[in-house]
């Protein structure tokens, strides 16, 4: 059977909701954020794939005043102002001992654990590379939920670790705000879409 030129099961419709419709927004409704939805949007995307099935992507959610409150110093001065009226905000970050979970999430790979215990570089080198798979999930996954998302890296990532992740170890790569639909007068939530490369533009056939 040919599948030339056929689509996904998704509609239409939703395919434009989780990509072609979706902005980043940078204000958003004041609607509260539950966690619980969170931890539904993770439970899904945790069975797309990484390397090795290291699954090395954590997220701590900054949830109260009194959170915002501790990560604003830490954000540039364009993201302070967004972050502490947000709903809810991720930090997004991988875990540099990813590895001590391949009994459960890669038990055919004996032996990987304790190879890589020695080999922080290699960690490193696959444990960023799967977190950076896994926010793009994340990002999809919390559209699919109805979620509107405001992605950043303007901060500074020491003083972020440092203040949230200093017994973990975490370290953090994106910080998402998170929130439902902005006011449809709000000027400030969206802004005018910006252009975007062509297939011809960006891919290849070989």
């Amino acid at each position: 059977m040919s599948h030339t030129g056929s689509t996904s099961g998704l509609s239409r419709d939703l395919l434009d909701m989780l990509f072609v419709d979706a902005h980043t927004t940078h204000t958003f409704s004041d609607d509260a954020v539950d966690p619980a939805t969170i931890a539904a949007v993770y439970d899904d995307i945790r069975w797309a794939p990484t390397q090795m099935n290291s699954q090395p992507l954590r997220l701590t959610l900054v949830h109260t005043v009194e959170s915002r409150a501790r990560l604003a110093p830490h954000m540039r001065k364009g993201n302070r102002d967004k972050t502490l009226a947000a709903p809810l905000t991720i930090l997004a970050a991988w875990d540099p001992y990813w590895h001590r979970q391949l009994s459960v999430l890669a038990p055919h790979k004996a032996g990987a654990r304790d190879k890589l215990e020695d080999d922080p570089g290699a960690r490193r080198e696959i444990g960023q590379r799967s977190a950076h798979l896994q926010i793009g999930y994340l990002v999809v996954g919390l559209r699919a939920h109805g979620l509107h998302v405001g992605p950043m890296t303007g901060f500074n990532a020491t003083g972020v670790d440092e203040e949230f992740h200093a017994d973990t170890g975490w370290q953090t790569e994106v910080i998402i705000n998170v929130g439902w639909a902005p006011s449809a007068d709000d000027p400030a939530a969206i802004r005018t879409r910006a252009g975007r490369l062509s297939f011809d533009d960006a891919c290849q056939i070989v």
